[in-house]
């Protein structure tokens, strides 16, 4: 069905308004990936809290609807949103983060959204051009898995984002998933930036030992047979789960531990 002249007159005045809101927004990245239960979120959360820490003013985008898991990872899980005038004030996790979330807006945390697309396209369209982002160095996006409509809406509405690290785990049953998320980015003309594989091995911390829970290298094959960059892959570490229950970013919280240094290698390529 053709649009009216006064829906493409508001349509036009909504992208405007997006335009004006994100152009001192440098660099866009999302955080994507075709499968649940990869650790995606903490990925795209030690993301944000390491660029910050390198002194880049950063902020953090959770589109994740039904499953919004940053407010936990950051401990910020009791602050709520303001408004300032006709925008919407982030929450600050500190002076060089600010934070997102449709779980800022939920009570109840056992509360279930029950939203079809329209619902979820209008209030991720609210969080990039209602809030007030201000100057940014970089705008860290955490997607919800899959294709579907959360990261179609927030690769539209931003236009040209600088692309996506796609986040797997080593076994095939994720990767198979994860190859799909490289299409959807392809066929977006969505530039992937490269692969992270979490969950990458377990080393002992009593005898060094690493053994590969998952198999080994999935994430790593896929990049190879897709020809797009691999990141590096972050073992596994019991401290990670504990900081992640505890809101404290690992990549601050245990910076010299294998799992921190390997965080750092497979950031750093995204600083270049």
């Amino acid at each position: 069905m053709p649009f009216n002249e006064e829906q493409r007159k508001r349509m036009q005045l909504e992208q405007e308004q997006i335009k004006k809101n994100i152009k001192r927004i440098k660099h866009q990245i999302l955080v994507l990936s075709g499968k649940g239960g990869v650790g995606k979120s903490s990925i795209a959360v030690n993301l944000a809290v390491w660029l910050s820490m390198k002194g880049r003013k950063v902020g953090l985008l959770d589109i994740d609807i039904h499953g919004p898991s940053v407010p936990k990872l950051l401990n910020l899980e009791q602050s709520e949103l303001r408004g300032i005038g006709d925008k919407i004030e982030p929450i600050s996790y500190s002076d060089k983060l600010k934070v997102i979330s449709i779980g800022f807006l939920i009570q109840d945390e056992n509360a279930a959204l029950i939203w079809r697309g329209p619902m979820k396209h209008n209030v991720i369209k609210q969080f990039v051009s209602d809030v007030s982002w201000g100057s940014l160095d970089y705008l860290i996006v955490d997607c919800p898995p899959g294709t579907g409509d959360e990261p179609l809406t927030v690769v539209q509405l931003l236009g040209k984002a600088d692309g996506a690290v796609v986040v797997t785990t080593p076994q095939q049953l994720a990767v198979t998933d994860v190859r799909k998320c490289i299409t959807f980015c392809r066929q977006l003309n969505l530039p992937v930036l490269g692969v992270v594989e979490n969950m990458s091995g377990f080393v002992c911390p009593h005898c060094n030992k690493r053994t590969d829970i998952f198999g080994g290298d999935g994430g790593r094959q896929m990049a190879t047979d897709l020809d797009i960059p691999f990141l590096g892959g972050i073992p596994m570490d019991p401290n990670m789960v504990w900081a992640a229950d505890m809101g404290r970013p690992f990549i601050s919280y245990s910076n010299n531990s294998p799992a921190a240094k390997a965080l750092n290698d497979a950031f750093e390529p995204l600083l270049r």
